[in-house]
C-alpha cells in the first residue's frame, strides 16, 4: 500500500479509463474471476465497464468474498467511495486496527483484479455496490465491537410486547426505519428510544433507525457473526491421518453393505411411489425396520443410489402383487453396480453425492408450506447444495492433515468464507454436511480422508478416477480369506471378507451385527435356505472346514446333518403352464414332438411345463395342434401378448458449474477490446445498454453529458444534456443548447461522456 494519501483534489479517473490501462494480463484475469464480463463478449472497454458496474454483475461478483473482502467494501461506501475517490489512508484508519495491513492490503488487491474497486491512491467503488452486500452498508464497520451474541440475547429476553413488535417488523421487512421517536429529544418511554438505549437498534438520522446486523442474526435465529476481519481456526481435534483414513473405510464398508440390503429388499418387494411423486411416510418406516438402516440415514442412502440410477420409479417386471405403482425398483446398473470393486463402488457414490442436487438431511421435516418432505421426491431440490458441499470439503481440504472440525466451528469458517451464504451455512446445516460426508466415507473424526481430499481435486480437475479409486482401495483393509465359528453357532467375520466368499457365507447365514467385524449367526432356517438354493450337506461341511480359523463346533455339524436329512422328503415342482388332453394318445403326440417345451407327463391325460402358457401355444400350434388356453375354471382365455411400456424414471438435474470461457476466447476478447479503444470510452457507436446505464449514473451523479444523437433524418449531433430520467426507452434531459427539457430515444444515442472526461 502506498505510505503517503493523495491530495484533496486527487482527479478521479472513470473505471473505463482505469481499465483502458490495465496489461492484457490484467484484463484476461477479470474476465476470468467475472465470466459474467465476457458472455456475450463487449464491443468496447467502454462497454466492459459499464457491464462491471451492473447491479446484477457486481451482486455476482460479491458471491464468493470472503468476510475480509466485505468488509473493505462495506468501509468504502461508509467513506462514500461510490460516488468520489476514497484515499487508501483514509481507508487504513477506519477499519486497519482490525485487520493486519498485508491482509488488507491483500483483499484491496483482490477487489482490484476483480474490478469491484479501481483506482490507486484513492480508490472508488461501483455505484451499485451497496446492493450487492448481505447487509446495508456501514453494518460492519459502524456496528463493530457494539455487543456480543450472548449479550444481544440476554437484552432480547428482557423486552417488552410493545418493543419486540418494532423488532419483529424491521426483521420481517427492511432492515431501516423511519420514526420522529429516532430524534436525540424523543420521549425516552417509548419503545424506539429505548431500543436505541439498549443497543438493539442505531439511529441512522433524527428520523431514521436501522436494525444492528446481529441483533437481526439473533431474532432469525441464526449464529451472529462473523464479525473479526481474520478467519476463525475451525480446528478442535487433531487425528493421524491413517486413523483418519480407516475411520472413512470403516464408514464405506458399513455404506455398502447397507446399500446391498436395501437394493435386495427393493428387488424382493418394490415400494410404491406416492401419486405426488416420492415415498410415503409409511413405505419409509417399513423400509427402515425390513433393512435396519435409520431414517435419517435411509433418506440418504436413498437419494444417492436414486441419483447413481441404481434405482428408479416405473412398473418393474415382474409386477408386484400390491399396489397400483409405479414403483421404486433395482435397476439393471445395480447389477452392474454388485460386480464392482468396494472402492469403485465408492467411488460412484461419493461423485453422486458431491453432485447430488439436494438435500437429504430434510428428509421428514416440514417446508415453508406446513407439508413434509418426501423421499426421492422434487421437493428436496436445491442448486446450492453442491456448493455448499464443496465448499465445506475444500475448507477441510486446506487445513493440515488430520485437523478435525465439528459442526459450530466450521459452520464459524465457512460463514466467514462466504457471507452471502450465511443462512445455508449454519450449524445445523453444516452437520447435516458433516454426517452424509462420514457416511460417504469423505471425512473421518471430523477431517477429510486422503480418498475425500483425493476425490475433491479430481473434481475440480477432471482428472483420472483411477487415481482415486486407488486412494480409497488402499484405505479399505485387504479382503480376508476366513472367519470365525463360535460354539453358540455365530460366525465372526473379523474384516472384509472377499465377495465370493461373503455371498457364500450369506447363503448359509444370516447377519446378526453389522459393522467392520460382522457377525454372522448360523440357523436350522438359514441351513434350509442354502439347501433350498441347491447347496448340500457336503458342501457346508467342507465350507466352514476349509474357512474357519476356529475348529467347527459339533453342535453345527450336527444341526447341518439333522436338517439336510430331512430337507426334499416332499417334493414341489414348477410349472408355469399345464396341458390337459381327455384323449391320451393326443397328449402323449404333443408330449412327444414338444422338443424344448420340456413337457412332462403327470398322468394319462395331465402335463406340465416350466415354459409360459404364451410359448407353449405357439408351440403346439406350430407343431399343427390347435390348442386352447384355459383358466383355474376351465374358461377359454384370451393370452395374446400385450406391448407393455415403462414410463421413464424421473431424471434429477445434475449439478453443472456454469461453463466458463476458454483461454483462447478470453484472449480473443481483449484483442478486440484493443482494436476499438479510444480513451476514454472508444469511437464506435455506444450499445444501448452501456448508454442506458452510463446516463443512470449520470443521473445519480447529477454529471453533465455529452452525448452524440442521430436524428429521424439520420443526421448526427451531438449534445450537452443534463439527464433526469429513463424510462421507457427514453432519456428526459435538460438540453443545454434550447435550454428546455427534451426526450432522446436511447437507440438513436451513438455515444456517452461525460463533459469533464472530454
Amino acid at each position: 500500500m502506498p505510505e503517503q494519501a493523495p491530495t484533496e483534489h486527487t482527479p478521479e479517473i472513470p473505471l473505463g479509463s482505469w481499465l483502458a490501462d490495465l496489461p492484457d494480463e490484467r484484463l484476461i484475469q477479470l474476465l476470468e474471476f467475472r465470466p459474467d464480463l465476457a458472455q456475450p463478449p463487449p464491443g468496447s472497454i467502454a462497454a466492459l465497464a459499464a457491464r462491471a458496474q451492473a447491479r446484477q454483475s457486481v451482486k455476482a461478483a460479491t458471491d464468493d468474498l470472503d468476510f475480509l473482502r466485505l468488509a473493505v467494501l462495506d468501509a468504502l461506501l461508509v467513506l462514500q467511495a461510490d460516488t468520489a475517490p476514497v484515499p487508501i489512508a483514509k481507508l487504513l484508519s477506519l477499519i486497519g486496527d482490525r485487520a493486519g495491513e498485508a491482509d488488507l492490503a491483500d483483499a484491496l488487491a483482490d477487489l482490484k483484479q476483480r474490478a469491484l474497486v479501481w483506482g490507486d491512491s484513492a480508490v472508488r467503488v461501483a455505484a451499485d455496490t451497496s446492493t450487492a452486500l448481505p447487509w446495508h452498508p456501514g453494518q460492519v464497520t459502524l456496528e463493530y465491537g457494539s455487543s456480543t451474541g450472548d449479550q444481544i440475547v440476554e437484552l432480547i429476553a428482557g423486552l417488552d410486547e410493545a418493543q419486540r413488535d418494532v423488532l419483529e417488523k424491521l426483521v420481517e421487512g427492511s432492515s431501516m426505519g423511519r420514526t420522529r421517536d429516532a430524534a436525540p429529544g424523543a420521549p425516552s418511554d417509548r419503545p424506539v428510544p429505548r431500543l436505541l438505549a439498549a443497543g438493539l437498534l442505531r439511529r441512522v438520522d433524527a428520523e431514521t433507525v436501522i436494525l444492528p446486523r446481529q441483533v437481526g442474526q439473533v431474532l432469525r435465529g441464526e449464529e451472529p457473526g462473523p464479525t473479526q476481519l481474520t478467519a476463525p481456526d475451525p480446528v478442535v481435534s487433531t487425528t493421524a491421518p491413517g486413523d483418519v483414513d480407516a475411520a472413512a473405510a470403516g464408514a464405506v464398508i458399513d455404506l455398502l453393505r447397507e446399500i446391498d440390503v436395501l437394493l435386495q429388499n427393493l428387488s424382493a418387494t418394490p415400494v410404491p411411489e406416492l401419486r405426488t411423486g416420492g415415498l410415503g411416510v409409511r413405505e419409509i418406516k417399513r423400509l427402515a425396520k425390513a433393512t435396519g438402516i435409520d431414517e435419517p440415514r435411509l433418506g440418504l442412502i436413498l437419494e444417492v443410489v436414486a441419483a447413481a440410477g441404481l434405482i428408479a420409479g416405473g412398473m418393474p417386471e415382474p409386477l408386484p402383487s400390491h399396489g397400483e405403482g409405479p414403483y421404486w425398483a433395482p435397476t439393471p446398473a445395480a447389477d452392474r453396480f454388485t460386480d464392482m470393486s468396494a472402492a469403485e463402488r465408492w467411488h460412484l457414490l461419493a461423485r453422486t453425492w458431491l453432485d447430488l442436487p439436494g438435500r437429504p438431511a430434510l428428509l421428514g421435516s416440514r417446508g415453508p408450506d406446513g407439508k413434509l418432505y418426501a423421499a426421492l421426491s422434487d421437493s428436496l431440490f436445491s442448486t446450492a447444495a453442491p456448493l455448499d458441499r464443496r465448499l465445506l470439503l475444500g475448507m477441510l481440504a486446506e487445513l493440515p492433515a488430520g485437523a478435525g472440525v465439528d459442526a459450530a466451528t466450521a459452520s464459524a469458517a465457512l460463514i466467514w468464507r462466504r457471507p452471502r451464504w450465511s443462512r445455508r451455512l449454519q450449524p445445523g446445516p453444516v452437520g447435516d454436511l458433516l454426517t452424509e460426508a462420514h457416511a460417504l466415507g469423505l471425512v473421518g473424526r471430523g477431517a477429510i480422508s486422503t480418498p475425500g481430499r483425493t476425490l475433491l481435486d479430481d473434481a475440480r480437475d477432471a482428472g483420472d478416477p483411477a487415481v482415486v479409486i486407488d486412494a480409497m482401495t488402499r484405505a479399505l483393509p485387504k479382503p480376508i480369506d476366513h472367519f470365525l465359528v463360535q460354539a453358540d453357532l455365530t460366525v465372526v467375520v473379523p474384516g472384509p471378507l472377499q465377495r465370493e466368499l461373503a455371498d457364500q457365507l450369506a447363503t448359509v447365514a444370516i447377519v446378526e451385527s453389522a459393522g467392520t467385524a460382522m457377525v454372522y449367526r448360523v440357523s436350522e432356517q438359514s441351513i434350509r435356505h442354502a439347501l433350498d438354493v441347491g447347496k448340500n450337506r457336503d458342501w457346508m461341511h467342507a465350507f466352514f472346514a476349509g474357512h474357519s480359523k476356529t475348529p467347527v463346533p459339533q453342535g453345527l455339524t450336527y444341526l447341518i446333518d439333522d436338517v439336510a436329512r430331512r430337507h426334499g422328503q416332499l417334493r414341489i415342482g414348477m410349472a408355469a403352464s399345464f396341458v390337459r388332453c381327455e384323449d391320451p394318445a393326443l397328449l402323449a403326440q404333443a408330449v412327444a414332438v414338444a422338443g424344448d417345451l420340456q413337457l412332462r407327463a403327470l398322468a394319462p391325460t395331465v402335463a406340465v411345463s416350466p415354459a409360459p402358457v404364451a410359448e407353449v401355444l405357439t408351440a403346439l400350434r406350430h407343431a399343427g395342434f390347435a390348442p386352447a388356453a384355459e383358466d383355474s375354471t376351465g374358461a377359454i382365455v384370451d393370452v395374446r401378448p400385450r406391448g407393455a411400456r415403462v414410463p421413464a424414471p424421473n431424471q434429477r438435474r445434475p449439478y453443472r458449474p456454469s461453463p466458463r470461457p476458454s483461454s483462447e476466447t478470453l484472449h480473443a476478447v481483449v484483442a478486440v477490446l484493443r482494436k476499438v479503444t479510444a480513451a476514454p470510452f472508444g469511437n464506435i457507436r455506444v450499445d444501448p445498454a452501456v448508454a442506458m446505464s452510463l446516463l443512470q449514473r449520470a443521473i445519480k451523479d447529477e454529471a453533465t453529458m455529452l452525448i452524440g444523437y442521430l436524428d429521424a433524418a439520420g443526421v448526427a449531433t451531438q449534445r450537452v444534456v443534463s439527464p433526469i430520467a429513463v424510462r421507457g426507452g427514453q432519456l428526459m434531459a435538460f438540453d443545454s443548447s434550447t435550454g428546455k427539457l427534451r426526450d432522446f430515444a436511447i437507440h438513436r444515442i451513438t455515444s456517452v461522456l461525460s463533459v469533464d472526461d472530454r
